[in-house]
């Protein structure tokens, strides 16, 4: 078990190296954070996510992709099958990572587990619906995302950048901009963050009160906060403008540096947020495997009811992630923030407003999508709106090949792997 907490460890410190960037890319790259600051964040925000959250996406990809109750007689071969599935993602993962790519997490970890049932029950035990919703999430993901952001960032450039006073504007439209963050971000995660309270206020209190009112209480409230924190922050650059100006009439101001603060703040907002869903969402990936192997060791049984995730395992997983962050997440963050286009906090707002809202738009049709897809898409939207000429093409090339091969790569190392395991133990 020692050795097999190991793996998970090794695959949520991959994963920390290459998702994250799905959270902070774009904010280091429009300069709305540093790459330290940037790191300190996320560690923090994804730990958190993924300690107090994690518990539902673990148990669905521990149970439900490779159906237990065709391993009852042989509960072993699933537990082997599982540390198979550990060092399948985590190699591929250390892979895409090495070369700057993002790639996708949960299809690496789909794939391993394809790879392994095919070696030990034949091909048609795949759940090939699962594959195929995975494959038009390919294609639709990007796509959906980059139409999104390119008409969020087209209604920004018409109503407020390109303005005769784009200050005022920006004024007018901060009560807006602050409800359409807080409301996306505020359905992924304040029904879980205040899940709790209510629980407390129904269960200990006696309130009969309906489950989705403290969310929608305190999304508004910070609503109404950021909105009155945003315009005394527009109005403190105003008198520094006014100060620069006086001292020196000639000074080259310009009122988008103004907008750009203010954009930068509502982008490390949206960053913090994706921080927290990504830690919530994708630990599990990583230690869905530990958990079903743990569970099989304890019961002698595969768990096809169900399972419970203790919290060594969840806090092993954080760590992971924050580890692998910090140490080599710099890579994949340049590669999102800096060497696809070039972005400005409002173009970089854009690009994750439309990746949360592709992300929330697929949980409700219960699509497997990937954040990597998604943003990678919102990034592209950016350039096209700006500019055709200022998207760098070769990047794009080889993040494209990375998603392609992710699944079958995944898959056929996971297969080889278990195929000599099975012929040294003499598996079944």
């Amino acid at each position: 078990m020692i050795i097999i907490a190991f793996l998970a460890f090794y695959v949520a410190f991959n994963l920390g190296a290459n998702d994250v960037a799905n959270a902070m890319g774009t904010s280091v790259g429009s300069k709305a954070v540093t790459l330290k600051q940037a790191i300190i964040i996320a560690g923090i925000l994804e730990f958190t996510g993924a300690v107090l959250f994690g518990h539902g996406v673990t148990e669905t990809l521990g149970t439900k992709i490779a159906n237990p109750d065709l391993f009852i007689a042989t509960p072993q071969t699933l537990a082997f099958g599982m540390v198979t599935v550990l060092i399948s993602a985590g190699v591929w993962l250390q892979i895409a990572t090495s070369l700057a790519l993002p790639v996708s997490s949960s299809h690496a970890v789909v794939g391993a587990i394809a790879g392994f049932t095919w070696i030990a029950l034949g091909i048609k035990a795949i759940d090939w619906s699962s594959i195929g919703l995975i494959t038009i999430g390919w294609i639709l993901t990007p796509i959906i995302s980059g139409i999104i952001a390119a008409f969020f960032y087209s209604l920004i450039q018409s109503w407020i950048l390109t303005q005769p006073n784009p200050v005022l504007q920006l004024k007018e439209w901060i009560p807006w901009l602050s409800t359409i963050l807080l409301s996306i971000f505020g359905v992924i995660v304040l029904p879980s963050l205040t899940q709790p309270l209510t629980d407390f206020l129904i269960e200990k209190v006696g309130l009969d009160i309906p489950v989705h009112d403290i969310p929608i209480f305190t999304g508004a409230a910070a609503a109404i906060g950021l909105t009155i924190y945003s315009w005394r922050q527009l109005e403190k650059t105003e008198k520094h403008k006014e100060a620069i100006l006086s001292s020196a009439p000639l000074h080259p101001y310009s009122p988008t540096s103004a907008i750009e603060y203010v954009f930068g703040r509502f982008q490390l907002l949206s960053a913090c947020f994706v921080a927290f869903a990504h830690g919530s969402n994708d630990v599990g990936n990583a230690i869905a495997p530990l958990a079903v192997i743990s569970y099989i060791n304890q019961t002698h049984n595969v768990p096809n009811n169900g399972i419970t995730i203790p919290l060594w395992i969840m806090i092993l997983g954080g760590a992971g992630i924050v580890a692998g962050l910090a140490i080599w997440g710099k890579k994949v963050i340049a590669t999102i923030g800096e060497n696809i286009i070039s972005l400005q906090p409002s173009s970089g707002f854009c690009a994750e407003l439309a990746t949360a809202t592709t992300i929330l738009l697929a949980s409700r049709l219960g699509l497997p999508v990937s954040t990597s897809h998604a943003l990678v898409g919102g990034v592209v939207g950016i350039g096209l709106v700006q500019n055709l000429k200022s998207i760098k093409f070769q990047t794009l090339q080889g993040i494209a090949a990375a998603w392609v091969i992710t699944v079958p790569i995944s898959a056929v190392i996971s297969a080889a792997i278990f195929s000599i395991i099975r012929i040294i133990l003499n598996l079944k």
